[in-house]
């Protein structure tokens, strides 16, 4: 009887007898020793073509390669053969010993999710709800509550919440640590499984474990869930023709909006403009680009990508964009991350603006989702990415020109710092060794305006170069 990993396949060695040499060397021949000694050769006259009985593993039917989109699934023949036995034979044991009825498609699932799991932060296994989910997510509308996590010493932690959402407004801070979710514990749950859990139906209650920096105890706070509307841009124009933006996520709108916010500040002559970067986590590539090409000439490089086997593709501003040549700060802090990097990297690598702030993130990482034929999906690493000049910030962000820290002015309100260094299986930097440990940065968890000395010493720096370039010549 055959095991039921195994199939048959009847291979004509007089039409493929290549086909035949390679299954032979691969692959165990089924025969019995008497035909060696003669009878099977009388058995061969009898029929026109003579065959071979070969036992194949199932996986080796993609020995011919499955395309999906432009990713191709290696077959059998490739690296990782006898790890597929391997796994069929776990995934039979399981399914016929378990003491309870299991799914298949479940275990497939758990296995995706803890190979993805396995490789750095970002990547992760999609199923068909959170496939969907995402495609909301980069159109800037879901059901959930606004907040971005991140795993820190093996602890789910919020890096920021979003503006304006259920997050916010419930008073939840970045550096928290989220101990459960509804009553489960989350120690050893996945990014992409904790937003699954967080996101739901609108004016749904959803209850998170929250352990602070300086609790003695967790508490419990439940949030209702609502359509998040995520406006990634605000602007307003501030003290002496000074415009201000932010801009808080990149979505497919974003680049849309910026054009708008801009024109309405030049029409209320903005003479000089702060671009406010800070605790936005990134978005769309395309969208980074297309925010960039509003800032620099058309067919500027803004960033180049290198995949697994080195292969560069870059990204360059467009044409029919407003370059507005006015002076430019560009705010970033340790929330500045991915997208962000990109466009602060490329106007500081263009000398169009000067950045200032502090360190960001360090996600110097492209990740690629990849839709799969059940309706599920991979989000995966795979590529870095390079800013004009050539430098790669993952794991090490981008360095301001002019540093400025928030002061933390009570003891007590303040929160450790997040980065992608901190992150567990986070990717080294391939320009330069990464440094040892570093002690635990502390930052303010609020900020009032008035306080927020790094916007206020953007506003006395245009201030300033608007004083000396009044300055009459001297004679």
């Amino acid at each position: 009887m055959l095991d039921s990993t195994k199939i048959l396949v009847w291979v004509d060695i007089e039409k493929h007898p290549a086909v035949s040499e390679r299954i032979l060397k691969r692959c165990r021949v089924t025969h019995a020793p008497n035909a060696v000694q003669g009878k099977s050769w009388r058995m061969e006259k009898m029929i026109k073509k003579r065959t071979i009985l070969v036992l194949l593993l199932i996986f080796a039917i993609a020995s011919a390669g499955i395309l999906i989109g432009r990713w191709s699934i290696v077959g059998a023949e490739g690296e990782g053969y006898e790890e597929l036995r391997v796994f069929t034979e776990a995934l039979s044991i399981v399914k016929k010993n378990f003491v309870e009825d299991v799914k298949t498609k479940d275990l497939i699932y758990g296995a995706i999710k803890g190979m993805l799991s396995s490789l750095d932060p970002h990547s992760g296994f999609l199923t068909p709800e959170a496939y969907k989910e995402m495609q909301a997510d980069t159109k800037g509308e879901f059901g959930g509550i606004g907040i971005q996590i991140g795993i820190k010493e093996g602890m789910l932690t919020v890096i920021a919440p979003i503006e304006d959402t259920p997050a916010f407004r419930a008073g939840i801070k970045a550096g928290d640590r989220i101990i459960k979710v509804n009553n489960e514990p989350t120690k050893h749950m996945g990014l992409h499984d904790a937003v699954s859990k967080m996101r739901g139906v609108p004016k749904t209650p959803v209850t998170l474990t929250i352990l602070r920096e300086g609790w003695k105890e967790t508490k419990d706070i439940t949030i209702i869930r609502e359509v998040i509307k995520i406006k990634s841009v605000k602007s307003r124009l501030l003290e002496d023709g000074i415009g201000y933006i932010k801009i808080s996520q990149f979505q497919e709108q974003t680049a849309a909006d910026l054009s708008i916010a801009t024109e309405k500040l030049m029409q209320e002559k903005m003479n000089a403009l702060i671009l406010d970067l800070r605790n936005n986590p990134g978005g769309l590539l395309n969208s980074a680009v297309s925010v960039t090409s509003q800032f620099l000439p058309p067919g500027k490089l803004v960033v180049y990508i290198k995949g697994k086997k080195g292969e560069r593709t870059e990204y360059y501003t467009e044409e029919g964009r407003p370059d507005y040549t006015m002076p430019m700060i560009v705010l970033v802090n340790e929330g500045s991350a991915s997208a962000s990097e990109i466009v602060a990297g490329a106007l500081k690598d263009w000398n169009r603006a000067v950045v200032l702030g502090v360190k960001t993130f360090g996600k110097g990482s492209v990740q690629s989702v990849i839709p799969l034929s059940d309706g599920s999906g991979l989000r995966l690493t795979t590529a870095r990415y390079y800013t004009p000049k050539g430098t790669s910030i993952q794991a090490t962000g981008i360095i301001p020109g002019i540093i400025v820290k928030l002061d933390i002015r009570e003891k007590g309100k303040e929160h450790p710092v997040l980065r992608e260094k901190d992150l567990e299986r986070h990717l080294k930097n391939d320009q330069i060794e990464e440094r040892p440990k570093e002690p635990e940065e502390m930052v303010p968890i609020e900020v009032d305006e008035k306080e927020d000395t790094q916007l206020q010493r953007a506003i006395d720096l245009l201030k300033t170069w608007k004083v000396f370039k009044e300055l009459p010549k001297a004679s």
